[in-house]
C-alpha cells in the first residue's frame, strides 16, 4: 500500500525558515558541535556514588556548572548588546558589577537581624538599584559632555572601582547566608546542583529578546544605531534613548552582581576584574555589530555560553589554561571579519536586487 507524505502547513514551513535563516542558528550549531566534540574528547570517569560510569562533560554537575559560570557574564552581555545595539559601549559594566555587589554586602551587614525573605529582597533592590544609577550616571555623561561612550565609560570604571575599594577598605565583605541560600537553592535537584544563576539567565534573555523584538522603545534602539540622523528627523528622542540603555546596562550589571555575590558567599571591591572584556566579547560573538543597529540577547547568551564553553573545554581537557586568552582573542576577531563579510555580502546582494 502506498504511503503519501502529509503535507507541511504554510505556518510551519515559515517557522522552521526563520530558525534557518535567524542570525543565532550559526551559533548554536557551533555550541552543538563544540559539546559533542567536548563530550567525544572528554573521556569518562566511575561515579563511586552509583557505580556507573560518567562522561566528564556531558553529566548534570558539568553541564549545570558551566551554565552558572556563564549566566554572569549573559546577564551583563544582555545589557550591553543593547548598548552596542544603540552604537555605544559600556567598558564599565566590570566595575559597576563590583560597586553594587559590595554596596549590597555592606548594607546587608546592617540588616544582619531582618528576616531572610526582608534581606533577600533589600538586596537585590540595592544592587540592582546602584546598578541603574551608576548605568544612569554613563548616559548623562556621554549625553551631556558629547564624548564617545568609550571614554566615558572608561573612565567611569576607573572612578566605580576606586569607589568601591575607599569603601570597603579592599577588604571582602560576606554576604549572610540566608540570602546565599536563595541564590544557591538546589528546587529539588540536589547533588550539589544550584540552577537559580541558570534560570535568571534564561528569564533574562526573554525579557530582553521582548524588549529588543517586540517593544516601540526596543525598535527606537535599532533605529538610532542603525542611522542616528534618521531616527533624529523622525522625531526620537535621542537622548532619552542613550539614558536609556546605559541605565539597563548597568541595571543588568547590578542583577549579576547580586546573583554572583550571592552565589559566591562574599563581596570585594576586585570583583569583576576583566568582566568587561568578557561581556563585549559574549555580545561581539553574540552577532552585535560595534557600529551599532545589529544584535539581540538570544545571541548575547549563546556567545556568553560559547566563551565559557572554550574555558570549560580547557579545563576539562587539561589544556594549557594560558591559551584561554588567545582562544577568545581569536574568536572575537573571526566574529567581527564574518560580520564584516555578511554585511558586505548583504549590501551586494541588495544593489544587484536595485540594479
Amino acid at each position: 500500500m502506498a504511503t503519501s507524505s502529509l503535507p507541511v502547513p504554510n505556518h510551519m514551513r515559515a517557522v522552521v525558515r526563520g530558525l534557518l535563516g535567524s542570525q543565532e542558528i550559526g551559533l548554536v550549531t557551533v555550541l552543538i558541535a563544540a559539546a559533542i566534540a567536548l563530550s567525544l574528547l572528554a573521556g569518562s570517569h566511575l561515579d563511586r556514588a552509583n557505580g556507573q560510569i560518567v562522561n566528564n562533560f556531558w553529566n548534570s554537575y558539568t553541564l549545570i556548572q558551566t551554565a552558572t559560570d556563564a549566566s554572569f557574564f549573559a546577564i551583563m552581555a544582555i545589557g550591553s548588546t543593547i548598548v552596542i545595539i544603540s552604537g555605544g559601549i559600556d567598558l564599565s559594566v566590570g566595575s559597576i558589577y563590583a560597586l553594587s555587589g559590595v554596596s549590597m554586602a555592606l548594607c546587608l551587614r546592617w540588616l544582619s537581624s531582618s528576616s531572610g525573605a526582608t534581606t533577600t529582597l533589600a538586596g537585590i533592590i540595592v544592587c540592582v538599584g546602584v546598578g541603574l544609577l551608576c548605568g544612569l550616571l554613563n548616559g548623562v555623561l556621554v549625553v551631556g559632555l558629547r564624548v564617545h561612550p568609550f571614554i566615558v565609560t572608561l573612565g567611569t570604571m576607573w572612578i566605580l572601582r576606586g569607589i568601591a575599594f575607599v569603601a570597603t577598605h579592599a577588604e571582602s565583605i560576606l554576604v549572610p547566608t540566608s540570602v546565599t541560600a536563595v541564590t544557591k537553592a538546589s528546587l529539588g535537584m540536589g547533588g550539589g546542583l544550584f540552577p537559580v544563576p541558570m534560570l535568571a539567565m534564561i528569564v533574562t534573555t526573554i525579557i530582553g529578546a521582548i524588549y529588543l523584538r517586540r517593544t516601540v522603545m526596543g525598535r527606537h534602539v535599532f533605529a538610532f544605531g542603525g542611522n542616528p540622523e534618521a531616527s533624529r528627523y523622525a522625531g526620537l528622542s535621542l537622548s532619552r534613548i542613550q539614558i536609556g540603555v546605559y541605565a539597563i546596562s548597568g541595571a543588568t550589571a547590578g542583577l549579576a552582581a547580586f546573583l554572583g555575590a550571592t552565589f559566591y558567599g562574599s563581596a570585594s571591591s576586585a570583583d569583576g576584574q576583566g568582566y568587561e572584556l568578557y561581556v563585549i566579547a559574549a555580545a561581539v560573538v553574540g552577532g552585535a555589530s560595534l557600529i551599532g543597529g545589529k544584535g539581540s540577547a538570544i545571541g548575547a547568551t549563546l556567545g556568553a555560553l560559547l566563551i565559557v564553553l572554550i574555558r570549560q573545554s580547557i579545563r576539562t581537557l587539561h589544556a594549557d589554561q594560558n591559551y584561554e586568552w588567545i582562544i577568545i582573542g581569536c574568536a572575537i576577531i573571526i566574529a567581527v571579519v564574518i560580520d564584516r563579510w555578511s554585511q558586505g555580502l548583504t549590501a551586494r546582494r541588495l544593489a544587484r536586487a536595485a540594479g
